[in-house]
């Protein structure tokens, strides 16, 4: 599988892969189409009840939004059906060597490099195991890439950089559901094989009705028209946060809550290590660093050597045998 391109000073798996970026091919519909398309979205309707917002006092504007805020939840709830069956599928590529690939335009292809991101230091994931890809590349993380997120050809370019197989799961992420990059990484990701799956916020969207598994997160209208980095923004979030998450759990990233493959990149890591070690076990201190020591600073292992009475080596072996298991491994070594 070929690594992608380093895209953020944050983190690899932050990337855009694709050798160009000057521009971009576009499918362009007429202005007149474009603006009855949007007319039709939930996420870009007008609220007249929030026409004078601008003359209200701050404290009431913070009221009104938290309150759109608190309804996100109850529509991603509607969703949990879909994206259980969606981490499920995910999962069982990942645990087969695939990859998991965020792709998406604008707020929602941040999203995804930032969760891609994070995937690393909380998990221990090779940094090209979730890969985020944002239309127009690195650039367009902090900045908009003009028509970057209207070419469905830029988005089949970023994922044949990844050597895209059918063992890699595909993200199209969109708050519109018809964005073309978006829709372009789905449609090529099915093409090769892949496992895909559309999240958007609108119902009945062309993203959703493309993937094999449709999220769609109905938040309603924003506060600010069509400012979907709003609700539609922390919707995606918390579906992002559940793919990676519970995808993880069930790839044995986890002991119970504990993050038993954090990756001890500095010293706050450290101590949470030791913690994560010592709530696991309730070894003391003094056994906790011996175990730490033996192991290198892993956790998962400095735990299977104390709860399973094995030295280092025989702990690596279990934990290898078991594939990262640390529950398969502790019944591996008779505990």
């Amino acid at each position: 599988m070929a690594s992608p391109t380093n895209a953020s000073a944050a983190h690899p798996s932050a990337t855009n892969a694709s050798p160009t970026r000057t521009s971009p091919t576009r499918t362009s519909p007429t202005d007149s189409d474009l603006k009855a398309q949007l007319e039709t979205l939930t996420t870009e309707a007008f609220r007249p009840e929030l026409a004078e917002i601008d003359r209200l006092p701050t404290l009431d504007i913070a009221r009104l939004m938290n309150g759109e805020d608190a309804t996100v939840p109850a529509a991603v709830a509607a969703q949990l059906p879909r994206i259980a069956a969606a981490i499920d599928a995910l999962a069982e590529r990942m645990e087969h060597g695939g990859r998991l690939v965020y792709a998406g335009a604008g707020t929602a292809g941040r999203l995804g490099v930032l969760d891609a991101s994070e995937c690393p230091p909380t998990f221990n994931t090779d940094p090209t195991r979730v890969v985020g890809l944002i239309a127009g590349g690195p650039e367009a993380v902090v900045t908009s890439v003009e028509g970057a997120e209207d070419s469905r050809e830029l988005a089949r370019a970023d994922l044949d950089a990844l050597a895209l197989t059918p063992a890699d799961t595909v993200v199209g992420v969109s708050a519109s559901g018809r964005t073309p990059y978006a829709l372009g990484a789905v449609e090529y990701a099915r093409e090769r094989g892949a496992l895909t799956i559309g999240l958007s916020c609108n119902a009945d969207s062309a993203l959703a009705a493309s993937a094999d598994h449709g999220i769609e997160v109905v938040v309603g209208p924003e506060l600010l028209t069509g400012s979907t980095r709003l609700k539609a923004g922390t919707a995606q979030k918390l579906v992002l946060n559940m793919l990676s998450t519970i995808t993880m759990i069930r790839l044995g990233k986890t002991y119970g809550n504990l993050m038993v493959d954090v990756r001890a990149s500095n010293e706050k890591l450290r101590a949470r290590s030791r913690r994560i070690v010592a709530l696991a076990t309730g070894a003391p201190d003094e056994e906790i660093e011996r175990a730490l020591a033996a192991t290198d600073g892993e956790v998962k292992n400095a735990i299977l050597t104390i709860l399973g009475g094995v030295d280092a080596p025989t702990a690596s072996r279990l934990l290898e045998e078991s594939e990262g298991h640390l529950r398969a491994a502790l019944e591996a070594a008779g505990r």
